[in-house]
């Protein structure tokens, strides 16, 4: 198990589309910032239409595409997400065969203050009419709860199709995250008309919910595929420290709350315990907290130097960290790329051009890319 040192790096802003800052000196590449898009609505997440065309979601409870870095209308037909603190319209996702079907899917917040819950969601997305098509809800969190708290709600598509849906514990349900039975602090796997696949741990329903697939969780809101051996990694906020990164296993229990690295907001300890009988530990963890935002696995030709490492961005801390990896190990994430200038990051992703994109989460947000520097 590691401990993350303090080093990373964190993004400069622009003042205009497409406008690249001076070059940054890297130990491994050298690079400018560059602003794609702005006047975002606390931008949550991005998808890739293609080299031209994005989707990303606002928490504020809307959809936009951005074609050519400009920014189009909300999405007509988007369904009514609750939006209020950390409530409102989370992840997207392209489906596999997404240039035949148009299919998407997206989580958002449901419900009101006193009973809500993580909603996954699919949708044909009509590019040409703006709008989403067949809108059809195929997962609700159970059961509800209250207060607008952790939620969770990243998603990814394994490599069979199946859909994998991070949920929080939120936050004053947090011994339910040991409870297999609800969806408090769960990973969760479906079928992408919201069945059940057989080979879930619990898919007979005995021992948890047939659509868990691990538990122990606090709030994960990064999640992705490792490249080239397909395992799930996941982090998850901490309290005051303890955020985590967990290679997923399946009907695997990741130990929230009875160990954690973290302590309560108050001071108080939650728990001395790091290990437990029958829980597993994370393969990194921070303290300080940074509030772990999106993570991408670098896999692009723009820098070759960066070819297969983990990004991870970060909220409180205010940056992207950077991890070389050596298989589902992680070797070194120390380098202090530029100097930090507060920018909140919602997100980061591999673009299809191969450069480093990430979301600034701010009531007037933008999308940033890593692009190369000339000599």
């Amino acid at each position: 198990m590691y401990k993350s040192a303090l080093l990373a790096f964190s993004l400069l802003s622009v003042s205009a589309p497409s406008f690249a800052q001076d070059v940054i000196e890297s130990e491994q590449a050298r690079f400018q910032i560059e602003t794609v898009a702005e006047g975002l609505a606390f931008p949550w997440s991005l998808a890739f239409i293609d080299e031209t065309t994005l989707l990303v979601s606002e928490r504020d409870g809307f959809m936009r595409l951005i074609k050519n870095g400009v920014v189009q209308p909300r999405l007509a037909n988007t369904p009514e997400a609750f939006v209020s603190r950390q409530a409102g319209m989370f992840d997207i996702a392209l489906a596999p065969d997404f240039a035949e079907s148009g299919m998407i899917y997206f989580s958002f917040a449901q419900g009101d203050a006193d009973n809500n819950h993580t909603t996954l969601a699919k949708a044909r997305l009509n590019i040409e009419a703006n709008a989403l098509e067949k809108v059809e809800i195929i997962y609700t969190a159970h059961p509800d709860k209250r207060r607008a708290l952790h939620f969770g709600g990243r998603i990814a598509v394994m490599r069979d199709g199946t859909l994998l849906l991070s949920i929080g514990e939120g936050y004053i349900h947090m011994q339910e995250a040991q409870n297999p039975q609800v969806s408090f602090g769960k990973l969760i796997r479906i079928n992408p008309d919201g069945s059940i696949p057989a080979d879930n741990p619990f898919a007979d329903g005995v021992n948890g919910a047939p659509e868990v697939y691990s538990y122990g969780h606090r709030n994960p809101q990064g999640l992705a595929l490792h490249p080239d051996t397909g395992a799930i990694w996941m982090h998850e906020h901490g309290p005051r420290g303890g955020d985590e990164i967990n290679i997923i296993t399946p009907g695997t229990n990741y130990g929230w709350p009875l160990i954690t690295y973290g302590i309560d907001y108050s001071g108080e300890i939650i728990t001395e315990d790091r290990t437990g009988p029958g829980m597993v530990e994370p393969i990194w963890y921070w303290v300080p907290s940074i509030a772990p935002s999106g993570m991408t696995f670098y896999q692009g030709e723009a820098f070759p130097e960066w070819q297969g490492d983990l990004f991870v961005g970060a909220l409180a801390g205010s940056k992207i960290e950077r991890f070389e990896l050596d298989g589902d190990r992680i070797i070194s994430t120390e380098e202090l790329l530029f100097d930090e200038l507060g920018e909140r990051i919602r997100d980061v992703r591999t673009g299809p051009d191969g450069y480093l994109y990430a979301l600034i989460d701010d009531a007037e947000g933008r999308i940033i890319r890593l692009v190369p520097a000339g000599d």
